[in-house]
């Protein structure tokens, strides 16, 4: 699968079969998220990968939205670090954001179904995922991302909006 093929068929799957994700299909997916590109290259992502049972039922605790967590054999779960920004700004927010990215097009590209559910801005999530996951104060967590081998079927979507494209101006 080419890269705009990958983003053009790439959709939320919140539906997963019981089969584990190897250990080398989570490197992959690790290593694409890496490959991001990040602000003055200040690369401030941490990464949680999840697996147990007992800590995936409490995800949906955290976060409302993320209730397939509690059935995904795998989750990933994309943290800040704000130690690593060299000026005061958020675009340790936005380089976290092109990982997640990268995670969910690397996933869908070796067959893997995920989903991206936020905790950040939501400062009731990002406390409660800071206990679950013990965090840091330093550290924000800022999404989680359920992962594993789809267990449903989604169509591609075109979602091209050309009235939403200005040329030159406004």
């Amino acid at each position: 699968m080419d890269a705009i093929e990958a983003i053009m068929t790439r959709r939320s799957i919140r539906k997963f079969t019981t089969k584990e994700v190897a250990p080398e299909t989570v490197d992959k997916l690790l290593r694409a998220a890496m490959a991001a590109p990040s602000a003055r290259n200040e690369q401030p992502w941490h990464f949680i990968v999840v697996r147990d049972k007992t800590t995936l039922a409490k995800i949906p605790q955290v976060n409302q939205h993320a209730q397939m967590a509690a059935e995904a054999p795998l989750v990933i779960v994309i943290c800040s670090d704000n130690k690593l920004q060299k000026a005061n700004s958020d675009y340790c927010v936005l380089d976290c954001c092109l990982a997640g990215q990268n995670i969910l097009l690397a996933a869908h590209s070796l067959g893997l179904g995920a989903v991206w559910t936020a905790l950040y801005p939501n400062e009731e999530r990002v406390r409660k995922a800071r206990e679950l996951f013990q965090i840091p104060n330093d550290i924000t967590p800022l999404c989680v991302i359920p992962l594993g081998w789809p267990a449903e079927k989604k169509g591609k979507e075109d979602r091209f909006m050309p009235d939403r494209i200005h040329q030159e101006q406004w």
